[in-house]
């Protein structure tokens, strides 16, 4: 279990976002690379196979330092930013998703707008979202699997 000590603020409100999506049916993983020169905070795969990109922001420099996240909409259902209490919201794009959240847990405030997958690419996506989690699970089981000889 990691210390919570040790994490990043972006990191605990990650932790908060999978906590919030998990009571919703979402499974989800951490630094998903969607595809070669992006990784999202967090992806989350729900219960009718909708994908949905959280980048967590844990201050106003971190947000405006984002040059890639327009990036991520290709690649997801429904896109959020994942904020705590104190980050001034009126600086988010108002046509994304808005979750509030700490290291605990969150809430979704405002439901992103829809824009479906094309079905090859949610295939794919769900492929290796699924291959990342089992790699990232045996990985923890045996720290040999995935390295080169």
């Amino acid at each position: 279990m990691q210390d919570q000590h040790l994490l990043q603020p972006g990191q605990l409100l990650a932790r908060g976002v999978s906590r919030c999506l998990f009571s919703l049916g979402f499974a989800t993983l951490k630094e998903f690379t969607p595809t070669r020169g992006l990784r999202v905070d967090v992806m989350a795969l729900g219960p009718k196979g909708q994908l949905w990109v959280i980048e967590c922001k844990s201050c106003r420099a971190d947000f405006t330092g984002d040059q890639k996240w327009q990036g991520y909409l290709e690649w997801c259902d429904r896109f959020f930013w994942a904020v705590d209490l104190d980050f001034p919201t009126e600086i988010l794009p108002a046509d994304t998703g808005l979750l509030l959240a700490d290291a605990y847990g969150g809430e979704i405030v405002t439901m992103a707008p829809e824009a479906k997958l094309a079905p090859a690419r949610r295939k794919k996506l769900t492929q290796k979202f699924a291959t990342d989690a089992a790699l990232r699970l045996a990985r923890l089981e045996d720290e040999q699997i995935g390295r080169s000889s």
